[in-house]
């Protein structure tokens, strides 16, 4: 089972969102994971009652597929670059073809690019010999790459976090810290900018990575002046074994308590993070289980 999956908060629109993604990527697939109650909502929630509350989309790639969860819910948030989904097509995945990786990504670049915004125009970059990121229709950001099919393998779709703002030049602190907190973890490459780059500097982060088990993820701090903050309109999932697991990543995450609330805590880097029971499917079909926690602060399995 995935252990941390990417959740993207939608603005009532998740299950369009979804059929989108799963139009996008060959082999996708959305489904409505679980829906909203009809009864016990509250007062700024009963519009979605009977509504879906979480969509799954799995995107194959490489050896298996990775989830994303769609979240749908009001506008109190919105994805933005700072949790970006980088898709990597590599020659390797496509019989080792690199005019046929090249075709695949340009046109998940096309439909990614209708209704939505480039922020980085499609093109040849010294990392990469195609390469383009864009922020599709929903607010969601991607970074589309032509990976070298001589370097190490890497999964289809990788979380990439970008360091801005308040926290802009710390991605190398963030591997370290997210190393030392999980379990099975490590650092991977990290590629400093060498020389002060806009709001950069030389120590900084031109991309590294990590893995958390077999997940990868990317990191990287900003080369341009910007304030595009983690929220929780791109939050990451850890699914837990069991409550000790719960109880110590929580421990070991949370620096916000404000921020604290039904699973959710946001780290030392303002990243959202949900900590919750690897079953918890399961455990919302129980009744009453989604009135219990909407006033906890850490769900507790035994309440469930």
């Amino acid at each position: 089972m995935q252990k941390i999956v990417t959740n993207i908060w939608c603005n009532r629109d998740a299950e369009e969102a979804g059929a989108f993604y799963a139009s996008v990527f060959p082999g996708a697939a959305s489904t409505v994971e679980s829906r909203y109650p009809e009864t016990g909502l509250l007062d700024f929630q009963r519009e979605f009652a009977g509504a879906p509350l979480t969509v799954a989309v799995d995107i194959p790639g490489g050896d298996g597929s990775t989830r994303l969860t769609l979240i749908n819910a009001g506008d109190e948030f919105r994805p933005n670059p700072s949790i970006s989904l980088m898709v990597n097509f590599d020659p390797l995945m496509f019989g080792g073809d690199e005019a046929v990786a090249r075709d695949r990504l340009d046109r998940v670049w096309r439909e990614l690019s209708e209704g939505g915004r480039v922020l980085m125009p499609l093109g040849e970059y010294p990392f990469s010999a195609r390469y383009g990121w864009v922020e599709d229709r929903f607010g969601v950001s991607w970074q589309v790459m032509l990976t070298d099919p001589d370097g190490d393998p890497r999964p289809f779709l990788v979380p990439a976090l970008m360091f801005s703002g308040a926290v802009q030049n710390r991605a190398s602190e963030a591997i370290d810290r997210y190393v030392a907190v999980f379990d099975d973890a490590a650092a991977g490459g990290r590629f400093p900018y060498g020389e002060q780059t806009g709001p950069a500097s030389p120590e900084a982060l031109m991309y590294g990575e990590f893995r958390i088990g077999e997940q990868w993820f990317a990191v990287m701090d900003s080369a341009v002046e910007q304030d595009a903050p983690f929220t929780c309109g791109v939050s990451l999932e850890v699914r837990c074994a069991d409550q000790a697991e719960i109880d110590r990543l929580w421990e070991a995450l949370s620096a916000v308590p404000e921020a604290e609330q039904c699973g959710w805590l946001a780290d030392r880097f303002g990243v959202s993070w949900q900590i919750v029971p690897a079953n918890m499917g399961e455990l919302m079909e129980h009744p009453g289980a989604f009135e219990r926690m909407m006033p906890m602060k850490k769900i507790i399995i035994a309440e469930l």
